[in-house]
């Protein structure tokens, strides 16, 4: 695998840090997640990778981990900017003592600016990168795409991005750095297309809600079936646009691809509600009209292509009925192909499932830490194992 031998620290975190963690574990690394003491486990991303409970506000937790980062390539941090800086484990501390560290700061506003050490979730920073102003119907307020654009897209992925353009020039100079994924920044970098075409390009000239791509075309949108399904269309192109036409068997006089918007959406919708999304899917496959049904994630799992292409799995069971879905990493490497840590286990298994403190005793034992000593720690409350009443009543 790509990133084999790679050791990877995650401070505990909610979605953006645990994502950026998997895509590291499913190419190879070897990612071991820092758990606070008492914090409410939210992880369900945390398949295949090693846990330790400490307390970093004790001198002796900070002591376990500078010797973590002492040991390790890369560090993912979470949290707000100047944290880890009070507790005395910010970069000018830890570089000291491993200059070969990647040290990726993930947060949502960056390091430096008057808002870096405010609160905000994915749909603060996607609205202030200037994307949820062009995102949702017209006549209707903005409307954020669930967590996705900024959590996930602009915060974990550009996040293991820098993480991995680190480790490449690292090779080269032999020495870590910081990366600071902002996920404003990270937003604001993937509609370069976008921010770049306005003006260039004739397909951002209107208000939202009326251009090409955000649902202001009728050749551009989501159509309701008989049956209350639906069929996603994007037939941008003329000759695609033609086939469309051809298939629901409307005249191009009746419904140019230019001209009157709102009254050709009337026709479109009033003759995908003719049929239902299976009827349809018949008619269009096959073609090149562009016309997709709009499928849940367990019909996903279930299209022919996507069965083809090995796009989802089921997490492995010994036991009967079918395990949690699992999309499988992308993109495919020909030669070091990624492989799904949460699809490798076994969800009947308790030491498959990932419980904050699971391998405290073994990380320590591997920091050199004696049997003694480590039951010092956990007797001191500086570190905490997985011995919950719950997961003892599971043993």
């Amino acid at each position: 695998m790509p990133l084999k031998g790679v050791r990877v620290l995650e401070l505990a975190g909610l979605a953006p840090a645990p994502f950026c963690g998997m895509l590291l574990a499913d190419f190879g690394a070897t990612v071991t997640k820092i758990d606070s003491m008492n914090g409410v486990n939210f992880e369900v991303l945390g398949a295949g990778k090693k846990s330790i409970r400490l307390d970093l506000k004790r001198d002796k937790g900070k002591e376990v981990f500078r010797r973590l980062c002492a040991a390790s390539d890369v560090l993912i941090e979470p949290f707000r900017a100047g944290t880890m800086e009070r507790l005395g484990l910010g970069p000018d501390d830890i570089l000291a003592l491993n200059p070969r560290l990647i040290y990726a700061r993930l947060t949502g506003f960056g390091q430096s600016g008057c808002m870096a050490r405010s609160a905000g979730h994915d749909i603060n920073y996607v609205a202030l990168s200037g994307v949820l102003s062009m995102l949702g119907r017209a006549d209707q307020p903005p409307t954020p795409p669930l967590n996705l654009l900024a959590d996930f897209a602009g915060g974990a992925v550009s996040c293991a991005l820098g993480v991995l353009l680190a480790l490449v020039e690292r090779a080269r100079s032999g020495r870590g750095q910081v990366v600071d994924a902002a996920m404003t920044e990270g937003v604001a970098y993937l509609a370069s297309w976008v921010s770049r075409s306005r003006g260039a390009l004739p397909l951002w000239d209107a208000e939202r809600g009326r251009n090409h791509l955000d649902s202001g075309a009728h050749f551009y949108d989501t159509y309701e079936t008989k049956d209350g399904r639906h069929m996603a269309v994007g037939a941008v192109e003329p000759q695609f646009y033609a086939e469309l036409l051809d298939k629901l068997g409307l005249d191009e006089r009746l419904v140019p691809q230019y001209g009157d918007w709102p009254a050709a959406r009337r026709v479109f919708a009033e003759r995908f509600a003719q049929r239902t999304q299976a009827e349809w899917c018949a008619v269009f496959d096959g073609s090149d009209a562009c016309v997709t049904p709009v499928l849940s994630l367990e019909e996903a799992e279930k299209h022919p292509h996507n069965v083809e292409r090995g796009v989802f799995a089921r997490q492995g069971r010994s036991g009967p009925g079918p395990g949690q879905l699992v999309p499988l990493p992308a993109p495919k490497l020909s030669r070091t192909p990624g492989v799904s840590r949460a699809a490798a286990a076994d969800a009947t298994d308790p030491q498959s499932e990932y419980l904050p403190g699971k391998d405290t005793r073994r990380v320590l034992s591997e920091l050199g830490y004696s049997q003694d000593e480590v039951q010092r720690l956990l007797d001191q409350g500086v570190a905490g194992g997985a011995e919950s009443d719950e997961h003892r009543a599971k043993l």
